[in-house]
């Protein structure tokens, strides 16, 4: 350090000393279980946005799990280190409310080169407006995800506008604020195959983050505070006799003999004969019924022939070595359906590939029955 001056280091290290003393805690604002609901719902969120954008990029994308932190309105703009897209998200059926992704524009060019077919290597210095095109679409397929898990999450349709986008510089002079003065911040890794490992920070208001919450919120705590219903006394209970005053003869039922039990006749019991399960399937209605069967794919193998070998035996092969089979030299080669024998035939070439001639196809009434016991 020169005299009566400071470096850039330690002006750094001064600046995030006094954010620090001012850093809101997320305890303050949202309760334990607050935060449990808001986390899951970033959670399932971002796992139907991840699996929308590698769709979309042909990419493995991946998602952590977000961690989430208090800022204050008028703060935002530090936490942008560098020439970052925001995304406006605006929620407009179901839930109402805005949010704000931010992205680095690098991270961004990325994502508008691989969404116009390109290898993500090749990215253009400047951002045209046919990259902010390709972003808008890519962050409109996310975030639809992203709405309808929010839909099943509240069993109600969530639905959002096109979101919007803004470049913004560094450090930005301007950035479109969200409504609350307290900001749910919420920063998750990014990671596109190998071309993108960074980070991407969402900003929620507070008033929005807490209608969330209550919508996953109010059914459960509906249905754990539901009243038992009580049934009607009248219905469930036998109604008590009604005392008879003494002074009223009642007439008395007539007690009626017993009959006597009918007389059990001895039935004529047969044995059930069924017809042969083989002819059966050789009937014209059994074969008609195979209509419906014919276009399920099944696998055709050729077999040239097996051996069993001891893990001694196995663990010695390597290449050069010869394996002895259980057919001859000429014998014809098995044909299988999904591992059933249906033929037999020869091996031979068709141009540059090998193909098998039918020799010996098995008899139709046993064919039919591999085929329709066909595991």
């Amino acid at each position: 350090m020169s005299q009566g001056s400071l470096s850039q280091e330690e002006i750094n290290a001064l600046f995030n000393q006094q954010a620090t003393k001012q850093e809101l805690l997320v305890d303050d604002f949202l309760s334990d279980i607050e935060q449990d609901v808001l986390g899951e719902i970033g959670n399932i969120s971002l796992g139907s946005s991840t699996t929308a954008l590698s769709t979309l990029l042909n990419q493995r994308v991946e998602i952590t799990t977000p961690t989430m932190s208090i800022v204050e309105r008028d703060r935002m703009e530090e936490m942008v280190q560098e020439k970052m897209v925001a995304v406006h998200v605006d929620y407009t059926e179901g839930i109402r409310g805005k949010n704000l992704l931010m992205i680095k524009e690098n991270d961004a060019k990325i994502i508008a080169n691989l969404m116009m077919g390109g290898t993500g290597t090749d990215i253009e210095h400047d951002f045209t407006e046919l990259h902010i095109s390709a972003v808008q679409e890519a962050m409109n397929q996310m975030m639809g995800s992203a709405a309808t898990s929010m839909s099943q999450l509240i069993k109600q349709k969530v639905d959002i506008s096109p979101p919007a986008i803004d470049l913004l510089d560094f450090p930005p002079h301007k950035l479109n604020h969200l409504v609350d003065s307290i900001i749910v911040k919420v920063c998750f890794q990014l990671k596109v195959g190998s071309l993108i490992d960074s980070n991407m920070i969402q900003f929620i208001p507070l008033s929005f983050a807490k209608e969330m919450i209550h919508l996953i919120l109010t059914p459960a705590m509906e249905e754990v505070a539901a009243p038992v219903v009580k049934q009607d006394p009248i219905h469930t209970m036998q109604a008590a006799p009604t005392p008879i005053p003494a002074h009223i003869e009642v007439e008395r039922p007539i007690p009626q003999p017993q009959q006597e039990s009918p007389k059990i006749e001895h039935a004529n019991v047969q044995r059930v004969e069924f017809s042969s399960f083989s002819e059966a399937r050789t009937t014209s209605a059994g074969v008609g019924n195979l209509d419906l069967l014919y276009d399920i794919p099944l696998e055709i193998t050729v077999e040239l022939g097996r051996t069993k070998l001891p893990i001694r035996k196995i663990l010695e092969l390597g290449p050069g070595a010869v394996i002895q089979l259980d057919k001859l030299a000429g014998e014809p080669v098995d044909i299988l359906a999904n591992q059933k024998l249906i033929a037999k035939g020869e091996v031979v070439v068709i141009e540059e590939n090998f193909g098998v001639r039918i020799t010996d196809i098995i008899n139709p009434v046993d064919r039919l029955t591999k085929m329709t016991t066909l595991s």
